[in-house]
């Protein structure tokens, strides 16, 4: 522990004489005119590069949802139900609005499998299944 705190104090000595040689010599220039333009370039870490691509991954995601909502809105999904759907489910007691899964399954148990299907697929994309 001792070995690593002396280490430690060595190198920061080092580094502080080697400051002060560095002013020296920049106030002797300075004295002579010749300070000349001092610049620094930082490189970039490693988690400002992931942020970065994190940041680019999140825009390309907005571009692709706003281009998906301009898609909807040029063509929008069918939100009404068929005719024979309506009249059939007012047949099992079942009016427009939201309706249950339940009571819906058991409206349509006389159908076969493909009808069933059909059905549902067409309350889904009116959003009437809740």
């Amino acid at each position: 522990m001792e070995n690593d705190e002396k280490q430690v104090m060595e190198r920061i000595g080092a580094a502080t004489s080697l400051l002060e040689r560095m002013l020296a010599l920049l106030e002797e220039r300075q004295g002579a005119g010749e300070v000349e333009r001092i610049s620094a370039t930082v490189e970039q870490g490693r988690r400002e590069a992931e942020l970065q691509e994190k940041l680019a991954a999140a825009e390309r995601d907005i571009a692709e949802f706003k281009a998906a909502a301009a898609q909807s809105v040029l063509n929008p999904l069918r939100r009404t139900v068929p005719a024979s759907t309506s009249e059939m489910l007012a047949k099992h007691g079942i009016a427009e609005g939201p309706v249950d899964v339940r009571t819906l399954d058991a409206a349509l148990a006389g159908l076969s499998l493909e009808q069933r299907i059909a059905v549902k697929s067409q309350l889904l994309r009116a959003g009437v299944i809740t």
